[in-house]
């Protein structure tokens, strides 16, 4: 991917993070995925008017939220006007644990400076095993299915758009034939794209005094890293070989879905 399709990635949203498009990318049989058909975003709580009405004449229809129940509670969508909510709760909590508090992180990460990153793979291994999960990205992908309109853009997003988003992105763009390089890179884009978000949360807890070892530990939790994702692709391999044979057998894809999401999403 060049550098100026990296530059195309994101969206000019000002009050809220992560928000990107997924058009262009190029599958491996030369078409490209449509622009104005995919984003994939942060939450949707803090934007303002102005960024709302981008979305919505961008082309935003389906709003799909991949958050647990807390955290549509704490920070509701705010929903473009002509989009339709739909909400798909991966986990039952928030376990990549973006929504929690400063006093709750010094609790759990006091000591020890990696645990952030064990967490996260135990996140990532999570969502690739457990059964809720399966069903949910099955109905993630009924939703994409269901969106045969040129122009007309499904976004999905959880809290930071990184992890829940990141794998339903992987997918995805698997399911449409992306090369796993280019994958990978669309997932590892977050660490640019949000540096600014993340960077001004570090530096918030900074100035509340907070120890290193939670400052290293929230890092990892507010970051993406090859090794999530990796973990995620050994728990694929061990339940079902590859990515491709998964998409049939964990999120119960027929090929006959596969084809007609190619029809949809990508270029003639």
């Amino acid at each position: 991917m060049t550098t100026e399709a990296t530059d195309l990635r994101a969206l000019p949203i000002t009050s809220g993070s992560n928000f990107r498009e997924l058009g262009g990318y190029q599958a491996m049989n030369g078409q490209h995925i449509k622009y104005h058909k995919v984003l994939r975003s942060g939450r949707l709580a803090p934007l303002n008017q102005a960024d709302l009405t981008y979305l919505d004449n961008y082309g935003t229809r389906i709003d799909v939220d991949l958050r647990s129940a807390d955290e549509v509670k704490q920070a509701p969508d705010k929903v473009p006007t002509n989009a339709t909510y739909k909400y798909l709760p991966v986990f039952d909590y928030d376990q990549t644990q973006n929504s929690q508090s400063l006093k709750q992180l010094e609790i759990e990460y006091q000591g020890n400076p990696n645990h952030g990153h064990e967490h996260m793979k135990t996140v990532y291994r999570n969502m690739i095993a457990e059964p809720h999960a399966k069903q949910i990205y099955h109905q993630f992908f009924e939703i994409l299915l269901a969106n045969t309109t040129d122009g007309a853009a499904t976004l999905f997003h959880c809290t930071a758009g990184k992890d829940r988003t990141g794998m339903a992105a992987v997918f995805f763009m698997t399911a449409l034939g992306v090369d796993a390089k280019t994958i990978k890179t669309d997932y590892l884009l977050t660490n640019t794209i949000a540096a600014p978000h993340i960077d001004a949360r570090l530096n918030e807890l900074k100035a509340q005094h907070a120890t290193p070892d939670t400052l290293a530990n929230l890092r990892s939790l507010l970051s993406v890293h090859a090794d999530y994702l990796a973990t995620a692709l050994d728990q694929v391999k061990q339940e079902s070989g590859n990515l491709n044979n998964y998409l049939h057998e964990g999120l119960q894809l027929t090929d006959h879905d596969l084809n007609e999401l190619r029809q949809i999403y990508l270029t003639a």
